[in-house]
């Protein structure tokens, strides 16, 4: 005897997912050559995204921003501008973490109308105190997020989204963490950094030591990671099963800029890069500083806690270090503002 479907109103947010929906729209984003044109079809496709996908990157955007609480940043009060906002996680998530600031309005754009209509009543759903609006606004600073979108610009979209950060008071890019979502965040930098304070993930103000010709194998990327739960949900097992994706640690480039004067945070301090590659006696580290980018050796007999943190891929953010050739004599994490742990 066949089984009766259940009614669609009563089914749970992961047996309404469209799987062949997600596969088509993962498969459009691997694609990072800005080609294309919309790929939403229905709120069906937002609404599994949103919830998947979405989920993903909320939690790449709470690293960053816990990050950045470690640096002592805030945004601007003033208005958030969602561009090409996609289901509006990112705004979301912004604007929940950053509450008591007092953003008084989210403002949501995407080039597909299907999205930005989406976003906007999940955000009015899930978000108290804060007005939300459709479109760029049209007068005054604001902060601009740009999330997971600038490997879809072409050229001329580029320049598009650069020109919109220029409107801003700060920008806050949160992108996957792949060698094309690097190159384009460091284009990004090098076209606004005269014009902005660089608040993070860089330690300094100076051209990027990617792109010296001798680092093109490198790019800048981190790793952010989902809750613990999430390991034991059969929901998203199967969602990693089906999309043969690793659930641990996810790859994530971002950029912080921001108009106003900055505080000397992590002055002299160097940012690690990535994972560090484990060897028997001794780790390699890259970190950027000031000075460009260098690959240190952190030797287990030297930095025995240190050397296990980064066997179980717990980086800390920044250091202070000194080094004889390539080999690290003294390296001190900092653990927050103000505040450094020797190793």
């Amino acid at each position: 005897m066949k089984s009766t479907p259940k009614p669609e109103s009563t089914l749970s947010p992961w047996e309404r997912v469209d799987w062949q929906a997600l596969a088509r729209l993962r498969a459009r984003f691997l694609d990072e050559s800005g080609a294309g044109g919309d790929y939403w079809t229905c709120d069906t496709d937002l609404d599994s995204y949103d919830l998947t996908f979405g989920q993903r990157i909320a939690w790449k955007w709470l690293h960053v921003l816990g990050e950045l609480g470690a640096l002592g940043w805030e945004p601007p009060s003033g208005e958030v501008l969602d561009w090409g906002c996609g289901s509006g996680v990112a705004g979301r998530v912004f604007c929940k973490n950053y509450a008591t600031v007092g953003i008084p309005r989210l403002q949501l754009w995407d080039r597909s109308s299907l999205a930005a209509r989406f976003a906007e009543a999940r955000a009015r759903e899930r978000l108290e105190g804060v007005r939300v609006g459709l479109g760029v606004p049209s007068e005054g600073r604001f902060t601009v997020l740009f999330s997971h979108v600038l490997t879809e610009l072409d050229a001329d979209r580029m320049k598009e989204a650069i020109e919109l950060a220029r409107r801003a008071e700060a920008v806050v890019c949160v992108e996957p963490g792949t060698y094309g979502a690097s190159r384009r965040l460091i284009h990004f930098r090098e076209a606004l950094r005269d014009e902005f304070q660089v608040i993070a993930p860089c330690t300094h103000q100076a051209p990027c030591g990617m792109l010296e010709p001798e680092n093109t194998e490198h790019w800048c990327h981190h790793f952010a990671w989902p809750p613990s739960e999430v390991f034991t949900d059969p929901d998203w097992a199967r969602f990693a099963a089906f999309m043969g994706i690793d659930l641990r640690g996810l790859p994530v480039s971002y950029l912080v800029l921001d108009r106003r004067p900055a505080q000397a945070r992590l002055a002299g301090a160097a940012r690690w890069i990535g994972r560090a590659r484990i060897c028997k006696p001794h780790a390699q580290v890259l970190g950027c500083e000031a000075e460009g980018l260098r690959e240190l050796r952190l030797t287990k007999r030297r930095f025995p806690a240190l050397y296990k943190h980064l066997k179980k891929e717990n980086l800390p953010p920044w250091a202070h270090w000194t080094a004889e050739r390539d080999e690290a004599i003294q390296v001190t994490p900092v653990v927050g503002l103000g505040e450094e742990s020797e190793d």
